[in-house]
């Protein structure tokens, strides 16, 4: 099997993020604040909802890679479109969980009861209906049809990907090919976006803009490769969330994908899996070590490598700073990250 070592050396993910995140603790704490601002009402239900999804946290990747990519372009992050913009990524982010946790029945986000468990299914819908609107109406402050054109593209991207994945839960026969068409409808598009609007508020020209445009769909692919070998290998009190969920609820992801291909017979074996909503019939364990047998959780990460050098190769166009050494190191922070 072809192997892809990281381009750059491994750090502890720990160190690695911690070393990221410093060059722009100042404007994520922006972000922060912006984000309470914008998700704060004088109605007292979305008020209480919004600080709910707030305080949950994560790692607010996405404003940060809107940030890392603005000064890596030249730009200002600190300015107040700039981290309004990136507020505008958590925000949209944020409503996308909200309401794939009503789709998945999920009863938790990151080691909380989701909003959807917590308020119901009615409240969740009218909350994420909420932050898409209002994301959209703080957009709107930019002015620029350029940046609304891809925060349109990106919300029917998202969209189209959830309904295509609808179609294919319960299902234990997918393609590769339907794999990677709904993960970058769902989550590599939004990386790109956050990378190329970073760019243009810092008015890159268009050759950085695409550089960055791409560095983000491989960085989203790789993410999402990384997001599926934890679903395995993650224990629950560090992921956040019931380990093996989503076969669980109905998802095969590649590792699982790739083990069909090699093994038909394992079809009956994830069909009544998802089917009983346990692995009480075929431990999750079991299935873990048949992967690990078959070489397929290292080959995944090898995939999502592969895609980690091809997104830092498509930050060699811009010049060298700083900001665009973090960027460098965010994929094989990715993959090496343990929740």
């Amino acid at each position: 099997m072809q192997t892809f070592a990281p381009i750059r050396e491994k750090l502890n993910p720990n160190i690695a993020a911690k070393k990221i995140f410093s060059l722009i603790k100042p404007e994520m704490a922006l972000v922060e604040a912006e984000f309470e601002r914008q998700a704060g009402s004088n109605i007292q239900v979305i008020n209480y909802l919004g600080d709910y999804l707030r305080a949950s946290g994560g790692k607010r990747i996405r404003p940060a890679l809107l940030l890392l990519s603005n000064y890596a372009a030249g730009g200002a992050a600190s300015s107040e479109n700039v981290v309004r913009l990136a507020t505008v990524m958590e925000m949209l982010h944020t409503a996308t969980l909200v309401h794939d946790d009503i789709i998945d029945n999920a009863d938790t986000r990151r080691s909380r009861a989701s909003v959807n468990a917590r308020f119901g299914n009615q409240s969740a819908v009218l909350i994420g209906d909420w932050l898409y609107m209002s994301a959209f109406e703080t957009s709107l402050k930019e002015r620029s049809l350029e940046i609304l054109d891809i925060l349109t593209r990106l919300t029917r991207k998202m969209t189209e990907g959830e309904l295509i994945q609808l179609t294919t839960l319960g299902k234990s026969a997918i393609l590769e090919t339907e794999y990677f068409d709904i993960l970058e409808r769902k989550t590599a598009y939004l990386f790109s976006a956050c990378c190329e609007i970073g760019a243009i508020l810092g008015n890159a020209p268009n050759d950085w803009q695409i550089a960055l445009r791409n560095f983000g769909m491989n960085l989203g692919t790789a993410f999402q490769l990384a997001d599926d070998l934890l679903d395995f290998t993650a224990e629950e009190e560090v992921l956040g969330k019931a380990s093996g969920a989503d076969l669980l609820e109905g998802k095969l992801t590649l590792p699982l994908i790739l083990l069909v291909k090699k093994e038909p017979p394992i079809k009956a074996e994830l069909e009544r899996i998802i089917h009983d909503g346990d692995y009480r019939s075929y431990s999750r364990q079991r299935l873990l070590e048949k992967l690990e047998t078959r070489g397929l959780l290292e080959e995944t990460r090898q995939m999502a490598y592969s895609f980690a050098n091809r997104a830092i190769k498509n930050l060699e166009l811009l010049p060298k700073s700083e900001y665009r050494s973090a960027l460098e190191e965010i994929p094989n922070y990715m993959i090496e990250r343990n929740s």
